[in-house]
């Protein structure tokens, strides 16, 4: 992948910059000092929502990795590395995502007294459908199943760190935990009922969501290479075989090849985002772009 390719001259210019923007800028306290509210950073940007739903105006939220930036290729800049001096708190997906394989032993050393919490403890992991790059598949948070196992590791690492609130963040992840159990059921009873479960999406996001409803994602490119002339054929062909009329697309990634595709089949692209900032109503809109793509 790209983002491996270069890493490592691209930490060492990083690692340049940000020490000398340290010189110039003078250490500051701890945000909880100024205020009661927990400073938390978080890698991706759904887990800002799991921690907002469940902290609350106790926690102030920061995002490594912004919108519509790529996790499998976004760098931090030297004021987000400078600015995470002030962080108490760090949530990481804990799945394999590349930004924290490249990059959170750095984070670490930039704050080693910060809390991390691990999103995907107790999550099973799925092995990536890359066959050029085995490995896991770290999208764990696209299944609203493992998104209540990512609010209960929240819950308990806030709960560590802040016990005078618990009873505050246990009944706010409850709440949480119900709406999950409610975009779940939409999800079933929305999808369950079609036999034709294919859909054709530019970049893998969405597997866990495939296997948990029982869905088959095909994807177009996998870790940043671009499609050989051959897979694009075998999407063609494919969206044939199986009469889909949608390439799904998100707004990380290029819509050149999607549209491609969908121009040789006489289909459309559809935008679907495992990275949207609502994460019930993204699940929510996902499914029902799927839905149609299945009738």
């Amino acid at each position: 992948m790209k983002a491996q390719k270069y890493a490592k001259p691209v930490m060492v210019v990083a690692t340049i910059v940000i020490s000398l923007a340290m010189l110039f800028i003078p250490t500051s306290h701890k945000q909880n000092e100024a205020s009661d509210s927990l400073s938390v950073t978080v890698t991706l940007i759904p887990y800002a929502d799991f921690v907002r739903q469940v902290g609350g105006d106790k926690v102030d939220v920061t995002i490594m990795v912004p919108p519509g930036a790529s996790p499998h290729s976004y760098e931090p800049t030297p004021s987000q590395m400078v600015s995470l001096s002030n962080t108490e708190v760090y949530v990481q997906a804990g799945s394999g995502i590349e930004f924290e394989i490249i990059w959170m032993d750095k984070l670490i050393e930039q704050n080693p007294e910060m809390t991390v919490i691990n999103g995907s403890a107790g999550i099973d992991l799925m092995v990536s459908s890359d066959p050029d790059k085995p490995g896991m598949d770290p999208h764990v948070w696209t299944s609203p199943i493992n998104a209540k196992i990512i609010v209960q590791n929240i819950l308990d690492g806030l709960i560590a760190i802040d016990p005078d609130n618990e009873n505050f963040y246990r009944s706010n992840a409850e709440s949480c935990l119900e709406q999950l159990d409610e975009i779940d059921a939409y999800i079933h009873g929305k999808l369950d009922g079609y036999s034709n479960r294919h859909f054709l999406i530019y970049h893998p996001s969405f597997g866990y969501f495939s296997s948990e409803y029982g869905l088959e994602q095909t994807a177009i490119e996998y870790e940043g290479k671009e499609p050989t002339p051959q897979v694009l054929q075998d999407c063609i062909d494919l969206s044939g075989q199986y009469h889909l009329n949608y390439v799904f697309i998100e707004p990380q990634f290029v819509l050149e090849y999607a549209e491609t595709i969908a121009d040789a089949t006489g289909g459309e692209t559809v935008t679907i985002d495992a990275l949207a900032q609502d994460y019930v109503t993204s699940m929510r809109n996902t499914t029902d772009a799927l839905a149609q793509e299945f009738e």
